[in-house]
């Protein structure tokens, strides 16, 4: 619940040219599956890293360059260098943190399905389980077990209609889905038309995410405990082979069907560690370096001349601007940065107002 994450100022400078301490590094720990996003502009939001592996650290943010003191502006000319130069503050970013769970099996399916009783029937998690719709709120995460085998079973809430624009809960959590590699959709036998409750499903993960389809899905008609599931059962099998889909019949209350189930899962997850991984071109890797310095440029408003440099700017802000040696120092950087040309091409005039910063002098 904290928003605001400060990471340690640097220490001043100490005499005998001893440079200030860096301030200390603040590490935010994440959990696997965290992928962050930049959206410090709204408009131009962009993803910084993917976190799926336990252990990835990655820099968001840097801190500022130290100042610098006299002793570094001393010349063969100047011998007695009154300038230093502050320190600048380290970036400020808007970081969006969101955590995709990393799970092999995802169950989906309408609220109300019986999603979170087949995790509890084949793991020992616990979700809530009711007899209405959005009973899980939030992702459940369940490993089930066998002999040396197991995998993580995710019990994502269930969707709706409308879903993957924001509607009910399931546009929060259809992201959890994207690493799973498996999908158990549970459809519930007593439903009236339970294949239409199959494709409004479906139809939701395909606009989220038309990949999703393409995930192997074993679909699983729940509830074959219920009287309503029996006499559904011509239908359920008609409209489902029809259309080329295998179904398992389970009761995830009785516990019917559920090994069996499980049997097929464990089946089709070691197929897919042995088969051979298609050959894919390597991701092109991005780097994003720190923009160079840029060139003393000057803006005139009026009769106004803002000198624009970063590197005196920070001199300015650091030195005693109101002693005249300290003024006359200044003047000879920027003299040398070949500010003055620039000044007279645009023909600035006596009595003109120069600026660098938050100091100004009459020209």
């Amino acid at each position: 619940f904290k928003k605001t994450c400060h990471a340690d100022d640097g220490k001043p400078g100490q005499s005998r040219k001893k440079t200030g301490k860096s301030g200390k590094n603040l590490v935010l720990a994440v959990p696997p599956g965290t992928l962050v996003t930049d959206i410090t502009d709204i408009i131009h939001r962009y993803e910084v890293a993917d976190l799926n592996q336990d252990g990835e650290t990655i820099t968001t943010t840097k801190g500022g360059r130290g100042g610098i003191g006299n002793v570094h502006f001393s010349s063969s000319t100047n011998q007695a260098p009154r300038l230093a130069s502050k320190g600048e503050p380290g970036e400020e970013k808007k970081l969006l943190l969101e955590l995709k769970l990393i799970a092999d099996v995802g169950l989906v399916g309408l609220p109300n399905a019986g999603k979170s009783s087949l995790l509890a029937a084949s793991s020992k998690a616990r979700p809530k389980i009711a007899s209405y719709p959005f009973t899980t709120l939030e992702p459940e995460l369940g490993v089930v077990e066998r002999d040396l085998q197991s995998f993580i079973m995710a019990d994502i809430p269930g969707l709706i209609s409308g879903a993957a624009d924001g509607k009910g809960l399931g546009y929060e959590f259809l992201r959890h889905i994207i690493r799973t590699r498996l999908l158990v959709h549970v459809v519930d036998g007593s439903s009236e038309n339970a294949f239409d409750d199959f494709e409004t499903v479906n139809r939701e993960l395909e606009i989220y995410e038309p990949g999703l389809l393409r995930k192997k899905q074993i679909v699983v008609v729940n509830k074959i405990d219920l009287e309503q599931t029996e006499q559904n059962t011509p239908e359920i099998l008609r409209s489902f082979v029809s259309n080329g889909y295998n179904i398992d019949f389970i009761s995830a209350l009785t516990g019917e069907g559920v090994q069996s189930l499980l049997d097929k899962i464990f089946r089709l997850l070691d197929k897919e560690k042995t088969a051979p991984s298609p050959e894919k071109p390597a991701e092109p890797k991005v780097f994003r370096p720190a923009p160079r310095k840029e060139k003393l440029t000057i803006v005139k408003t009026g009769d106004t001349f803002e000198i624009i440099d970063q590197e005196l700017e920070r001199i300015i802000e650091g030195s005693q601007v109101n002693e005249a040696e300290v003024r006359r120092q200044i003047w000879g950087l920027i003299t040398r940065q070949g500010a003055v040309k620039i000044l007279e091409k645009k023909g600035i005039k006596t009595g003109d107002t120069v600026k660098i910063g938050s100091f100004e002098w009459r020209w």
